[in-house]
């Protein structure tokens, strides 16, 4: 049996394969990088002013000021917004307060609040969400 013998095992890796060093390089970080390529603003941190990104940015802490973006911001269960989102996308399940305008999409998660108003293509707002607000949808004319 395999299990018993005396032998040691090698390792299964051919000779001619490159070395581990450069494999790594091929793929920069790849054991530390998250999950998401983007931002995080994390419970606790409290900003007051301007926010702006380019990719992906997510919010579970508190925002006083405006956020702008051409990419996509998720605002966390704990997040607390006090101001105007403007951004390509935004999915919400903290509380926000003020207005979102969204080249994209908007959708407000079960659990969330928002009270303002929403301008965006396509609103998704699960049954569970609060909006205290009004909705333009739709594509201008």
């Amino acid at each position: 049996m395999q299990m018993f013998s005396s032998r040691k095992q090698e390792p299964v890796v051919p000779a001619s394969e490159p070395a581990r060093s450069s494999i790594s390089s091929e793929q920069p970080n790849r054991t530390f990088a998250p999950a998401r390529s983007g931002g995080l603003l994390s419970r606790g941190v409290s900003i007051k002013g301007s926010v702006k990104f380019h990719n992906e940015l997510l919010i579970d802490g508190e925002v006083e000021g405006e956020i702008n973006s051409t990419g996509s911001l998720t605002i966390g269960e704990h997040a607390h917004i006090r101001g105007e989102i403007k951004t390509k996308s935004v999915k919400v399940q903290g509380t926000v307060e003020g207005n979102i305008a969204a080249t994209e999409r908007c959708e407000l998660l079960a659990g969330c609040t928002l009270r303002g108003d929403i301008e965006a293509p396509r609103l998704i707002v699960d049954e569970n969400a609060m909006f205290l607000g009004s909705a333009k949808v739709g594509t201008p004319k």
